[in-house]
């Protein structure tokens, strides 16, 4: 035997150490737990990660978390949270992931520490995190404890907020302090079967005597159509994992870049089409999904929400490979009637797209916002106040197209002002605005005929007013939409000439 094989021999046991705690943590809960997870069709927290990144790139960190057997506790394999780093697309990413299977994925003093580990390294070496939450929140035993730090993720994650794209999958029960991380990221999705909730049924019936299962509680249902506490919904775990990678691919890693750029061999082209998707009679409906799809590259638009706020679709997608913000209203829900669910979508939805530099483009055709005693309930005032603060304030390339209709406050809060940072506003001919439609309008101030006469005559008469003015720069064939979109996009691009600038504050949830 060599000196230097004498020396290397002694890593033997410290090596061999090493593999066993390996192999126990990746045993996580035991071959029992991860069956009965597997048997209902539940990837465990590992599969999770695997499906979610590029294959063999993940690099696990904070293995050893939760090893050390404290007293009266048991060691907990990686303290119920799969970390590391990966990538996605071959971009570099961050990701955890809870375990069910080991201590039901709550959040203990180690885990904690991780998590926060997890923000700090995103924040610092500037790449997205994504979570992947199935746990019951904090863990009991905690307070049997304390780490000198006290270190706390959500002050992480909001610290992080608006620097690099966060994403959280919700993929079975998420509680407490697992379910605030969700309402502190940009993008939620959850899969069927699944809930969040600040406390869990039997927590709500000891407090407040209500009964209620998990689902009614916390479900789909509730979060996803209902509260817009959750953005998009996905039939399975695979589905939701896509998502997560899908949504990435529109940003940049962080808010120091500009969104990717991709290949499209949709090029130039007119929308004959349009002519009969869109009728000129301003009041028949028209479905805005598919007039997304008309202008933009072909499969390459992803709905933000679709089930909530529908009177306004929020989307992402790519227009000659550039990625940009779709915020259209939707004359086939409610006339396209700003309500406030779809307000509060659209704020943070421009919030997010901004603080990472995609244009935005905003189709406009909307009667106004609601009115009646309980859109006034509902706080829509001050709801559309925060959207029309946040489109007013967004600092990226933004464009404007009056396809039929704005009135009111609705027109404001779509954009329709050419002096707003605007790039380029533009308006289909027919277009009509004003306080409110003509109609409505004279019938409320109790006006005369010859009055009414006058403010019919104004409404008929289209854009050519405000255009005469440079209210608006160019009245359009319906039929260039896509191709004077496309100059758009040319026309900013000297833009990246410059270092994106991060924007300050971070996104409000």
């Amino acid at each position: 035997m060599t000196g230097s094989d004498k020396d290397a021999s002694g890593w033997k046991p410290l090596l061999d150490d090493l593999e066993k705690r390996r192999t126990s943590v990746l045993a996580m809960g035991g071959a029992e737990k991860l069956e009965k997870q597997r048997a209902g069709g539940r990837m465990d927290a590992r599969q999770r990660i695997n499906e979610l990144v590029d294959p063999g790139s993940f690099r696990e960190l904070g293995t050893f978390a939760g090893g050390v057997a404290r007293p009266g506790q048991s060691p907990v394999p990686a303290d119920a949270l799969v970390a590391g780093m990966a990538k996605i697309d071959g971009r570099p990413v961050l990701v955890g992931s809870e375990d069910f299977t080991s201590q039901g994925g709550s959040i203990g003093l180690g885990t904690h520490a991780k998590r926060m580990r997890l923000t700090v390294i995103a924040g610092q070496e500037q790449v997205p995190l994504v979570m992947l939450l199935d746990g019951a929140g904090e863990r009991t035993t905690n307070i049997l404890g304390r780490y000198p730090n006290a270190p706390n993720d959500l002050q992480g994650l909001a610290a992080i907020s608006g620097t690099v794209p966060t994403v959280a999958v919700i993929m079975g029960v998420s509680a407490g302090h697992g379910a605030l991380t969700a309402m502190l990221m940009d993008f939620a999705i959850m899969t069927k079967g699944s809930a969040i909730f600040s406390a869990g049924p039997p927590i709500v019936a000891a407090a407040t005597s209500e009964v209620i299962s998990k689902e009614d509680l916390g479900g789909p249902d509730t979060h996803v159509k209902e509260s817009g506490v959750v953005h998009n919904l996905a039939d399975t775990e695979r589905q939701a994992l896509g998502l997560a990678r899908r949504y990435l691919s529109y940003f940049p890693s962080n808010a120091r870049g500009y969104p990717p750029r991709s290949y499209s061999d949709d090029g130039r082209r007119r929308l004959d089409d349009i002519l009969s998707l869109i009728p000129s009679d301003l009041n028949k409906p028209f479905d805005s999904r598919i007039l997304i799809d008309m202008i933009t590259d072909t499969g390459s638009v992803l709905e933000i929400q679709p089930l909530f706020g529908a009177s306004i679709i929020t989307a992402l997608a790519r227009l000659g490979g550039q990625p940009v913000a779709i915020v259209a209203n939707q004359p086939a829900v409610k006339a396209g009637t700003i309500d406030s669910a779809a307000a509060n979508k659209v704020a943070h939805f421009i919030e997010v797209v901004d603080a990472f530099h995609l244009p935005l483009i905003l189709l406009t055709d909307n009667p106004g916002i609601m009115a009646g005693s309980a859109a006034e309930r509902s706080g829509l005032l001050r709801i559309a106040a925060r959207m029309y603060m946040a489109q007013s304030k967004f600092t990226s390339p933004k464009v404007h197209v009056t396809l039929r209709k704005a009135y009111g406050f609705g027109s404001s809060i779509m954009g329709m002002n050419p002096y707003d940072h605007q790039t380029v506003s533009l308006a289909f001919p027919g277009a009509s605005m004003g306080a409110m439609p003509a109609g409505g309008s004279g019938t409320a101030a109790n006006v005369d005929s010859e009055t009414q006469a006058a403010l019919n005559a104004v409404e008929i008469g289209g854009p050519w007013d405000p255009a005469d003015t440079m209210n608006y720069d160019e009245i359009i064939d319906p039929r260039e939409l896509r191709n004077y979109l496309l100059d758009a996009m040319e026309l900013v691009s000297g833009r990246e000439a410059v270092p994106a600038d991060p924007k300050v504050g971070g996104i409000r949830p």
